[in-house]
């Protein structure tokens, strides 16, 4: 372990084997250990119509994803039981069926083989595939990949989502991001990246020397940086009708495991309560495709909106463009260029600490603990 690069208090008391050895993911030859028994997002509602199949590859499984007659929404492996084609290729029948397109076998939505037109047509369990829960909510469709039994009280809350005006949302994101999914992770607990990375943009050099309040509960961590009497990022200037220079600022970050965050982000003038100020509800949704690549889905929700519905057009496309680009030309570059740089040595790199870990180190040893649990 290297020594301490930090002498923060905020680093006191973490010893060199309390600091998770997967914390920075590298290329295993084991197969790698996501945690199952917890929701991932799949895409959002919006993203799926009638009559459509969709694949998705989560935890290295390839999954078909259709609406049902009911309008529930089934998601079985997207792989035949025969001679594996992926099932996303073939037709849907009625009775929520998938014709698989190479020789015609049929799955229901619990990914029971149900026809069989070769030979005798019997249809045995050995056909079968796997069936996956989905529940439909805040706009999302959120997946259980795990054995145990699904729960719809732990999908995390993001009730910011719902009957909220359109022109406070932005339209849904989505990045491939060729890394890790716990290097993005690790990017946005540490929000102290957006005074170098996106500076201008959200963030600048007033914003960099915030000190981070990490705090838990249950299995829920949330790195708060405030600050006062600070220079405003151009994406909360805009948001405020005339607009202010310097103000007080909140950032507040949840992370729900596995990989969903949810950042509280906004600022009112110099002095002002934050009842009086504006900001936004940033979403991040990150869900494993594989060890070393992930689904980015992000979208907005704008609070304590003080624009009137022009101004508010033009807003929700400009946070868009402006989020988008922070992520696809800012972040992602820079992340997938630290995957590739930290798969490169032989040896296991051994990462310096810095006060601004904390939230990443916390959040870490939950997911560990988790994923040993469940294992």
């Amino acid at each position: 372990m290297a020594p301490d690069s930090d002498s923060s208090p905020a680093l006191q008391g973490i010893e060199p084997t309390q600091y998770p050895q997967n914390l920075s993911p590298r290329r295993s030859a084991t197969k790698p250990k996501f945690l199952r028994n917890c929701w991932y997002v799949a895409m959002f509602s919006s993203e799926l119509g009638d009559g459509e199949l969709k694949h998705r590859t989560i935890l290295n499984e390839p999954i078909v994803l259709y609406r049902k007659e009911d309008g529930g929404v089934a998601a079985i492996t997207d792989r035949c039981s025969h001679r594996h084609v992926p099932l996303s290729m073939g037709k849907l029948l009625s009775g929520d069926r998938i014709q698989c397109i190479y020789h015609g076998l049929e799955y229901g939505a619990d990914g029971k083989c149900v026809l069989n037109p070769h030979g005798s047509g019997k249809a045995s369990g050995a056909l079968d595939v796997n069936s996956y829960p989905v529940v439909e909510k805040h706009t999302l469709l959120w997946i259980w990949m795990g054995a145990q039994p699904a729960n719809a009280d732990q999908i995390p809350d993001y009730s910011c989502l719902d009957d909220r005006d359109e022109l406070h949302v932005t339209r849904p994101g989505y990045l491939k991001v060729e890394a890790n999914y716990k290097l993005l992770v690790d990017n946005l607990l540490d929000l102290s990246h957006i005074s170098y990375t996106h500076a201008g943009i959200l963030g600048n050099a007033d914003t960099a020397t915030a000190d981070p309040l990490v705090e838990q509960d249950g299995d829920v961590v949330t790195v708060t940086r405030n600050s006062e009497n600070a220079e405003t990022p151009g994406i909360l200037q805009m948001m405020s009708p005339g607009g202010f220079e310097r103000g007080d600022q909140w950032q507040s970050i949840s992370w729900f495991p596995a990989s969903n965050l949810r950042l509280e982000f906004g600022a009112s003038r110099v002095g002002e309560p934050k009842k009086n100020g504006t900001g936004y509800f940033a979403l991040h949704f990150l869900t494993p495709e594989t060890e070393r690549t992930t689904h980015y889905n992000y979208t907005a929700a704008r609070w304590g909106v003080q624009t009137d519905d022009e101004q508010n057009q033009k807003i929700r496309d400009t946070i868009y463009k402006m989020r988008t680009f922070a992520f696809a030309d800012q972040d992602v570059p820079v992340i997938e260029a630290q995957q590739i740089a930290m798969d490169q040595p032989d040896e296991e790199l051994d990462p310096g600490l810095l006060s601004v870990d904390v939230g990443p180190l916390k959040y870490q040893k939950i997911l560990d603990r988790l994923v040993e649990e469940e294992n």
